[in-house]
């Protein structure tokens, strides 16, 4: 696998930040005209109107106040900003016949993240099993890939190159051309998830490029560089399942229906290094 080799996970994750004083919500604007109480920290001590206009505590409505500041153990006059994300925290369960499917939210993608990470733990048990390794071994994770990934931490961003630059640097200790060396020699997966088959809707795929439960793992192709799997990466690919034993199935999606993208091309572009697409099915 050359020098270096880069599982890249996507993550969804949203945030927000306005260096100008914004509008109080219309929902938190009715909120502040009940007798809520006024945010309070751990010592009993309170969040006034006395605060300086245009701080934490006037932008927003004191009982969202007081639950932060508890759960951060502070006052909330000493909290200068924050970014909450609502998620949904109803436990995952199995399910079918012989529990063999898995009902969950956030499965794209936290299933390749988590698997990914795994795999990258269980390769790295004992100083034996990088004794003899060449290569270096990393799992990224980004931010922002389900808003366009253009952010200081998503994939469009700088961090992957930077990081890659540094430690390449490191290594071949200054040695010219080190960098784009390793960038060629490295094979990047871009790990997210694939379009099962469904049973209610199997007009939606061509039926040479179906993927199923249990068929493996799926190859995900787009000649308009939706995917930036190719004939090299795709036969690199497919070596790896059959050294470990894993199916590999392919996917591509019918020309007459859109298809989405992932952070592979992104870093294909950024990167220069040989990439795939790859994804676990699900519907």
């Amino acid at each position: 696998f050359g020098e270096a080799l880069v599982c890249l996970m996507q993550c969804q994750c949203t945030a927000a930040v306005s260096p100008m004083q914004a509008p109080k919500p219309a929902a938190a604007g009715a909120a502040a005209s009940s007798a809520a109480p006024a945010a309070s920290s751990p010592n009993g001590s309170k969040a006034t109107a006395a605060a300086a206009p245009g701080s934490v505590v006037d932008n927003h409505h004191a009982a969202l106040l007081a639950l932060v500041a508890e759960q951060l153990g502070c006052g909330a006059e000493d909290i200068v900003d924050f970014e909450l994300n609502l998620c949904d925290v109803q436990p995952g369960v199995l399910g079918g016949a012989a529990e063999e499917f898995v009902f969950v939210g956030r499965l794209d993608n936290l299933a390749s993240c988590y698997t990914a990470l795994e795999a990258l733990i269980d390769s790295c048990k004992s100083a034996e099993d990088l004794a003899n390794e060449p290569a270096v071994r990393a799992v990224a994770m980004f931010d922002h890939e389900e808003v366009g990934s253009d952010s200081a931490q998503g994939a469009g961003g700088p961090v992957m190159r930077d990081t890659i630059t540094r430690v390449a640097r490191l290594l071949a200790q200054g040695e010219e051309g080190s960098i784009e060396r390793t960038l060629r020699q490295s094979f990047l997966i871009s790990a997210d998830m694939a379009h099962a088959l469904h049973p209610n809707y199997t007009d939606k795929h061509d039926p040479l490029h179906a993927p199923v439960f249990q068929g493996g793992l799926v190859l995900k192709h787009n000649s308009n560089q939706r995917y930036a799997t190719n004939a090299i990466s795709a036969a690199l690919f497919r070596e790896v399942g059959r050294r470990a034993g894993v199916p590999v199935q392919e996917f591509c999606v019918r020309n007459d229906v859109p298809c989405g993208s992932t952070i592979g091309p992104i870093l294909a572009h950024n990167l220069g290094c040989r990439t795939v697409d790859v994804g676990m099915p699900q519907l």
